[in-house]
C-alpha cells in the first residue's frame, strides 16, 4: 500500500526532518464516494457512478456530484505529521469579492482535531448574468496536519464540501493502514444544495454530517446542489448503494427551477420511490419536505439571482413566478409539502417502513426572524448547526423515523 519517500531534499524544503511515507490513495481509504476515478494527477472522487454522470448533461450537476461533501479520507495511523497534495478547482464569480478557500477537517478518534485549506488550483470563473464559466488551470497545493500524538489512532480527512478535489498523495510519518469497520449503520441522504452544504462553514458542519455525527452513523450525502430534480439516474445510484438507512429530501430544487408542474411532480415522485425500493425493499426510507423558504411559500419558480449587492458579497435570490399561476399546475413550497405528505400516507399503507418528515420542523416560521436566509434561499453555518441537532432528535431517537 505505500511506499518510503527517500526525497532528502524535499524534506529539507519543509524543513523539517521526517522519513516520510506515501500511501497509495485507494478505494479503501475513501468513504462517502460512490466512485474514483483515476486522473492525470490521482484520483478524484464522485459522488454519483459511471453510469449516471454518462446519462448526465447538466453543467451545475456534473459539478455538484464531483465536489466531495461529506467524501472523507479514513486511516489509522501512528503518525504525529500528515500532508495530503491535492488539486482543487476553485469558483470565481465574476462582480463578486473571492470566495472562501475550502476546509479540510481532520477528525481523530472521531473528534475535530485541526482544519486548513489549499490556496492553490484550478479556477472556474463563473458570470452568472451572462450564464457562462471558463477553466483557467493552476497548481497542485498541501493540507497539512502536525502535531499529533504518536499513538495508534483514527484519522478522517474530511475534503472540502463545496471544491472538486483531485487526490495526489497522502504522506505520512508513520505507516497507514485503512480504517476498522466502525460498525455503524451507513446513512444514505439526497438532497439539494441544503444538504450538499450551502453555507456551511466546513465539511463536518453541513447539517447532515452535523446530524450522522449526533445519530452515530457513517454518512453518504448524495445532496447535490441545484440538482435534487427526481432524476431517474439518480434515483438508481440510490437504489444501488449498501445502505442500512435512506432519506430524500425533495421539492426545492423542483421549485426554484420550475422544472415540472404538479401532473408530472406526483408521478416522479412514485417513480422514485419506486426505484429506491427495488434495490431496499425493507430500508427505513424517510421523506423530507423543504425547510420554510418564504420567497417561494407560495410562490412559484422560476428563482433568479438579484446581484444589487453582489458587488459587496451579497447575493439574493428572488421569485419569479406569479402566485396566480398556481391554478395551473405550478408548484410552490406548500404544494409540494402536501403532496408528498399525501404520496407517503398513501404508500405507507403497504409499506411501513416509509416515513415523512415536514421539512418545517428543521426549521420552519419560528426559526426566520433569529436566522434568516442570507439570500433568501440557503441556510448559514448557525442554520446547519440547529436543522442537524433537530434533525437528529426528531429522526435518530426512539419513535424517529431511525430510531429503531
Amino acid at each position: 500500500m505505500h511506499t518510503n519517500d527517500t526525497d532528502t531534499d524535499t524534506d529539507r524544503d519543509r524543513g523539517h526532518d521526517h522519513s516520510w511515507i506515501t500511501t497509495d490513495i485507494t478505494v479503501e481509504l475513501l468513504r462517502g464516494a460512490l466512485d474514483v476515478e483515476r486522473t492525470e494527477h490521482g484520483v478524484l472522487p464522485h459522488r454519483l457512478p459511471a453510469r449516471a454522470r454518462a446519462q448526465n448533461t447538466d453543467g451545475q450537476l456534473a459539478m455538484a456530484e464531483s465536489q466531495p461533501s461529506g467524501v472523507r479520507l479514513a486511516f489509522r495511523t501512528r503518525a504525529t505529521t500528515i500532508e495530503l497534495d491535492t488539486l482543487p478547482t476553485k469558483r470565481s464569480y465574476v462582480g463578486a469579492p473571492p470566495r472562501p478557500d475550502g476546509v479540510y477537517d481532520l477528525l481523530v478518534n472521531g473528534r475535530p482535531a485541526g482544519a486548513t485549506t489549499v490556496e492553490a488550483g484550478h479556477v472556474l470563473t463563473i458570470d452568472m448574468a451572462a450564464g457562462t464559466a471558463e477553466r483557467s488551470s493552476g497548481e497542485p497545493g498541501t493540507a497539512r496536519f502536525a502535531g499529533l500524538s504518536d499513538t495508534m489512532k483514527d484519522v478522517e480527512i474530511w475534503l472540502p464540501h463545496n471544491e472538486t478535489t483531485e487526490l495526489i498523495a497522502l504522506r505520512t510519518d508513520a505507516p497507514v493502514e485503512p480504517a476498522r469497520d466502525p460498525g455503524r449503520k451507513v446513512w444514505l441522504h439526497h438532497g439539494s444544495s441544503i444538504s450538499h452544504g450551502s453555507d456551511a462553514a466546513s465539511p463536518t458542519t453541513i447539517w447532515p454530517a452535523l446530524a450522522a455525527s449526533h445519530g452515530g452513523v457513517e454518512l453518504i450525502n448524495l445532496g447535490l446542489a441545484g440538482s435534487a430534480l427526481l432524476d431517474p439516474f439518480t434515483a438508481r445510484a440510490l437504489r444501488d448503494t449498501p445502505a442500512d438507512l435512506i432519506s430524500v429530501k425533495l421539492g426545492i430544487n423542483v421549485v426554484n427551477a420550475d422544472v415540472m408542474r404538479l401532473r408530472a411532480f406526483a408521478p416522479a415522485v412514485h417513480g422514485f420511490l419506486d426505484t429506491i425500493r427495488e434495490g431496499h425493499p425493507e430500508t427505513p426510507l424517510l421523506v423530507v419536505s423543504p425547510i420554510l423558504c418564504p420567497i417561494h411559500e407560495d410562490t412559484p419558480g422560476p428563482s433568479a439571482p438579484d446581484f444589487s449587492d453582489f458587488g459587496e458579497g451579497r447575493l439574493r435570490f428572488t421569485a419569479m413566478g406569479d402566485p396566480a399561476e398556481r391554478a395551473g399546475g405550478k408548484l410552490t413550497l406548500n404544494i409540494i409539502r402536501d403532496e408528498l405528505a399525501r404520496i407517503v400516507k398513501q404508500r405507507s399503507a403497504d409499506d411501513p417502513n416509509l416515513h415523512y418528515l415536514d421539512g418545517r420542523d428543521l426549521y420552519g416560521p419560528a426559526d426566520a426572524t433569529g436566522h434568516p436566509l442570507p439570500d433568501d434561499l440557503h441556510p448559514d453555518a448557525g442554520t446547519h448547526r440547529l436543522m442537524g441537532e433537530r434533525f437528529a432528535a426528531k429522526v435518530f431517537t426512539a419513535g424517529g423515523a431511525f430510531g429503531g
